[in-house]
């Protein structure tokens, strides 16, 4: 299943190895959803997983990303205005379109609003993971 991953999701993955975002990473890890990006996001994923306050080693962060990179899809997204609160958000839909994602998986679904969402399925990691063709995985 493809997928789109929203940096909230990853780093709350990362940093917790309880929660639903957790879970959504080891299905990633596991591969069972591929994982779908373009440049902009792999260096979105790099830049915040290397922040100081988050105390991962940049060697463990090079490594994931590497690996999202080699197991993921890559997509040509076409950038466009699709009216977001925040439009450094607009590069995961635009990526979610151009790779024929099924879903784009965020924390704050309020950052993608369903006007603006097209055909993306947008899911907080709970809703994802209650998904039935999810839980049957």
């Amino acid at each position: 299943m493809k997928t789109v991953l929203d940096t909230n999701v990853l780093v709350a993955g990362v940093l917790s190895p309880y929660g639903a975002p957790a879970q959504v990473l080891q299905l990633v890890l596991a591969g069972k959803l591929r994982l779908c990006f373009d440049a902009r996001i792999l260096t979105e994923y790099r830049e915040v997983l290397v922040r100081p306050k988050l105390g991962f080693d940049a060697h463990v962060v090079a490594d994931l990303v590497e690996y999202f990179e080699h197991t993921g899809e890559l997509a040509a997204a076409m950038p466009w205005n699709c009216g977001l609160p925040d439009p450094d958000d607009a590069m995961f839909l635009e990526v979610a379109l151009a790779a024929r994602a099924e879903h784009l998986i965020t924390g704050n679904l309020r950052h993608f609003p369903a006007r603006a969402r097209r055909r993306v399925s947008v899911l907080t990691p709970s809703q994802f993971l209650e998904l039935p063709q999810v839980r049957a995985s």
